[in-house]
């Protein structure tokens, strides 16, 4: 039988766009082309200024279409979500595409195992053009978190490689129980932040082994780099991105009285804080961090990976002395090994892949 061939769960794909005129109209296309029986799309359009709208206007027949005025990536979902009736959602970025089958694999899969409130998928990566560019997201080798993975989500969130917003899909009642996004919190960006991590604790997580999805990189995007070129603004967002979702998991374990530390963390965040710290600390974001204190955390955030030997422990605690320790110039390149899997040579990683059990991308 094929995906979806027995109707599965109601589909929703919220499609949000500002000012992608360039691109809106074929992530569009993309979800009215599935093949699932039971899709409803929704668009949102967060003030556009470039000609969006004119492009949206002749679907507004086949779509509910939502024009706001600009409030950003969380005030576009928490709109679209307003309108949204399925039992299973899918976000999709205006830059980027959907196979055919997407909503069918993501049906099938929740519905066949109410314990998930997500299923991963895999995404290929385009450029401005269309053209596959020879990446994916995850990158070979490294599998996407799955299973019950609230001890995990609480003790080292952001070293789970977990998938993007454009790479999950969410199982509505979930959803509902953690929204609206803060927008307070992720004003223009980073809301699928708070999504991916936070639906983490409340189900199982799932993972489809193929692409169902096309990741565009154009440089322009707003959160994604288009080469593997070392960005302090980068890595400061990401570390105003980690803070938040830290917080929100935080409120969200007390109130669901789940068992929580008083304190998150990972050596990931660790290590942007202190690529920031050792750089820029004067527009380093979090004023209360000192090169001491988070060696301290580092010493804390090693003790808690339960998923990690000594040898892998070793290789990620030498990687945090080096960034505190070295000389200056020198940090941009430890920060480059750290974020940027496909600068390192083939046989290193190939090394931690086998240290990390395929975890290589996000927590080294």
């Amino acid at each position: 039988m094929s995906p979806g061939a027995g109707g599965g769960l109601p589909v929703d794909i919220v499609v949000t766009n500002h000012d992608y005129a360039d691109y809106v109209c074929q992530a569009v296309d993309s979800a009215l082309a599935q093949t699932h029986p039971r899709v409803e799309v929704i668009v949102v359009d967060d003030g556009s200024t470039d000609g969006s709208r004119e492009r949206l206007a002749p679907y507004a027949d086949r779509v509910t279409l939502i024009l706001k005025e600009n409030g950003g990536q969380a005030s576009a979902l928490n709109a679209g979500m307003e309108r949204s009736r399925g039992e299973a959602v899918i976000f999709l970025d205006a830059d980027d595409m959907l196979d055919a089958e997407a909503a069918s694999h993501v049906s099938d899969a929740l519905a066949a195992d109410t314990r998930l409130a997500k299923v991963q998928f895999g995404m290929d990566l385009i450029d401005a053009q269309g053209r596959p560019v020879g990446l994916s997201k995850p990158p070979p080798g490294v599998r996407p978190p799955a299973g019950d993975l609230r001890r995990a989500e609480l003790a080292f969130p952001f070293d789970l490689p977990w998938l993007p917003g454009g790479g999950t899909a969410f199982r509505a009642s979930a959803l509902r129980k953690i929204l609206p996004v803060p927008e307070s919190d992720f004003p223009r960006a980073g809301a699928d932040w708070y999504l991916v991590h936070l639906s983490a604790l409340l189900g199982d997580a799932g993972a489809i082994d193929r692409a169902l999805a096309r990741y565009r990189v154009h440089g322009g995007n707003r959160y994604e780099q288009e080469d593997a070129r070392f960005d302090l603004d980068h890595v400061r967002s990401t570390v105003v991105f980690a803070a938040a979702t830290k917080r929100a998991l935080l409120h969200l374990a007390a109130e669901i009285e789940m068992e929580h530390p008083d304190r998150i963390l990972s050596i990931s965040d660790i290590g942007n804080r202190l690529l920031s710290l050792r750089l820029d600390p004067r527009r380093h974001p979090l004023p209360g961090d000192t090169v001491t204190g988070l060696l301290r955390d580092t010493a804390g955030a090693l003790r808690r990976r339960f998923d990690q030997g000594p040898v892998g422990k070793a290789v990620l605690l030498g990687w945090v002395l080096a960034t505190a320790i070295a000389p200056r110039a020198l940090v941009p390149r430890l920060g480059k090994m750290l974020l940027y899997p496909q600068s390192r040579r083939s046989g290193t990683n190939r090394f931690l892949g086998r240290v990390f059990g395929g975890r290589c991308e996000s927590c080294c």
